[in-house]
């Protein structure tokens, strides 16, 4: 008797920097060398057959920003994230005028959390540096002021007045 050992394995990178991976190892006996080939090629297909079914559920995936707090939660439900501020996708400067924003109008945090899940499908501190620039230019819209006199006019304002303080 022969015994064949086939496994097949596949990882998948799953968002956040998260994936998950599933492997199957069979084991069978065949009794003719010249069996060898067909016999393999039939395995692979129902190893891959069986992980390609299996992996197809991905089970928990991380909230983004989850893991990167140090197991604390990324603010206490009012807005405040005191301690995690490096939580933030965008850049410092983008963040802190999307907070001078908001405070300075007073718009509600929600709506603007919303506006974000609406229009980018994630939270305002899981925002890229563009989609942050896009979301800046909404709360520009909404509190009336205007970007047309060129983009980055309000975060160089915003600037020098933060450097004046």
């Amino acid at each position: 008797m022969i015994t064949l050992e086939c496994n097949y394995s596949k990882k998948l990178g799953l968002p956040q920097y998260s994936s998950h991976q599933f492997s199957i190892t069979l084991r069978t006996e065949i009794a003719d060398l010249t069996q060898v080939q067909a016999e393999s090629a039939r395995l692979y297909k129902l190893l891959q057959e069986g992980v390609d079914s299996s992996i197809k559920d991905v089970g928990f995936l991380p909230i983004p920003n989850n893991g990167r707090s140090n197991g604390h939660p990324e603010g206490n439900g009012n807005g405040n994230s005191q301690g995690n501020e490096q939580n933030w996708n965008c850049s410092v400067k983008q963040k802190d005028l999307i907070l001078k924003i908001v405070n300075e109008h007073q718009i509600d945090k929600a709506q603007v959390e919303t506006l974000a899940q609406e229009r980018f499908g994630k939270t305002v501190k899981a925002l890229n540096k563009l989609e942050a620039s896009g979301l800046i230019e909404e709360l520009f819209e909404m509190t009336g002021q205007s970007q047309s006199n060129g983009r980055g006019r309000f975060q160089q304002r915003f600037q020098s007045k933060a450097g004046a303080r």
